[in-house]
Parts: C-alpha cells; sequence; structure tokens
C-alpha cells in the first residue's frame, strides 16, 4: 500500500543508506514515521530500529514537535551511532 508517488524518494533514501552503512562513516540516520503531523508536544513517544512504528489503529505518525525532540535527544544524546532508528506513537 506504500504510494506509488513517494517511491522514487523512498527508494533514493533506501540506497543512501545503503552506502552510509557500508561506509565507515559515524553516522546517524533518522527513518521518519509515515506522516509527521500538526498536534502539540507530548514527549511520549515511542523508538525503534527497524521497523515502522504503529499505534493499536496501524497510523505511523508524530507530531511536529515531539519529532524534534527525538532530534534534538539524538543529537545530545548520541544513542545511535553508526545505526537507523525511528520514532513514532
Amino acid at each position: 500500500d506504500f504510494p506509488e508517488n513517494f517511491r522514487p524518494l523512498a527508494s533514493a533514501h533506501a540506497n543512501a543508506y545503503e552506502i552510509y552503512r557500508g561506509s565507515e562513516m559515524d553516522y546517524t540516520y533518522l527513518s521518519p514515521p509515515a506522516a509527521i503531523i500538526a498536534g502539540r508536544r507530548t514527549g511520549q513517544f515511542r523508538i525503534g530500529l527497524d521497523r515502522l512504528i504503529v499505534d493499536e489503529n496501524g497510523r505511523s505518525s508524530i507530531s511536529i514537535q515531539d519529532f524534534a525532540v527525538a532530534v534534538i535527544d539524538e543529537l545530545e544524546e548520541g544513542n545511535f551511532s553508526k545505526t537507523r532508528f525511528t520514532v513514532g506513537y
């Protein structure tokens, strides 16, 4: 059910991730949820690695504010060196 119009972008990002993963670079790769939505900061989101995070209804999303918090947390804490991670509710 992946939207056809997003496939080229998703494919390019998958290729970029493989380049990073195969390199000696110290990288962190944040894969976003399916939707980054307007909302409020809750501070209550889940972190995962290689699988899309979905809620009990199968939706994958996070508010813009919580997504920003996840990015800042990673910049400050550096928990995902040479790793891909994702966030969502």
